[in-house]
């Protein structure tokens, strides 16, 4: 982190896997896409598994690269909201071909999906 990711690449998809690449980007978009605005714990409970420190990290790097727009108000105790910048939705957008394949894989193999509770 703090260096910004800016090539060079190969081609488009490693440009694009430079932004998205690890396993709770992804799933941090599709939580956005799915919820709308949602505040840091909302999203921490919303992705069983991630630590504080990584979810902390791949937002701060979302947010680098114009996908994630923080916003934080000034009250005691403060509360800070995330939500998709336009460039955000229209990377979730492109994402969701990949997210139809991932669920007939699943289906395909009959592996098993995690139930959320919201």
């Amino acid at each position: 982190m703090g260096a910004k990711r800016s090539g060079p690449y190969v081609c488009g998809i490693d440009a694009a896997m430079d932004v998205v690449g690890g396993k709770w980007k992804a799933l941090i978009l599709w939580d956005l896409a799915n919820h709308g605005v949602r505040r840091f714990g909302e999203l921490r409970r919303g992705l069983p598994g991630v630590s504080e420190k990584m979810l902390i990290q791949q937002l701060r790097e979302l947010e680098e690269d114009g996908i994630v727009d923080r916003e934080i108000y000034r009250e005691v105790p403060p509360k800070v909201e995330y939500r998709l910048t336009e460039s955000g939705s229209a990377l979730n957008a492109a994402l969701e071909p990949l997210g139809a394949w991932g669920r007939d894989r699943i289906d395909r193999i009959g592996a098993e999906r995690v139930h959320l509770s919201r």
